[in-house]
């Protein structure tokens, strides 16, 4: 009985920051492999302060980074399938966490081939959900 009371109680509590975070970075790759753009960019912060960093430079706001992603990536050949590894998730605060990674772009096409690169991710719990304030990524 108190084995089955303490299941429920843990079936109940809440994720931790980290299980959170790798939640909301699995269902970017699920989205982005179906050629969801904006599913993918449902883990961004949707506002005008969200900043990506990238090889052009830095992007300020949601609307501005979804198009860049749309301009960029126009179909799902070169969208390809993505997959994040090398996760390192540290919290910084109650509210705010960092992520290490490495991500890559499985693309079949010659012309778009693989891609591949670093990031660096800082994320807020915002109205109770974890979301990307900022993004660097190389």
């Amino acid at each position: 009985m108190l084995n089955t009371l303490l299941l429920a109680l843990a079936l109940a509590a809440p994720p931790t920051p980290r299980q959170a975070i790798a939640q909301v970075l699995t269902t970017q790759t699920a989205a982005w492999n179906r050629g969801d753009i904006p599913g993918f960019m449902a883990g961004y912060w949707h506002s005008d302060s969200l900043v990506f960093i990238g090889k052009g430079g830095a992007t300020y706001g949601w609307q501005p980074t979804i198009a860049n992603y749309q301009k960029h990536y126009p179909d799902a050949a070169q969208m390809g399938k993505l997959d994040f590894s090398q996760l390192r998730i540290t919290p910084l605060a109650p509210d705010v966490a960092q992520v290490v990674g490495h991500w890559h772009l499985a693309r079949p096409s010659a012309a778009a081939g693989d891609a591949q690169g670093q990031f660096l991710l800082i994320f807020r719990k915002l109205n109770g959900q974890w979301v990307i304030v900022a993004d660097h990524s190389s």
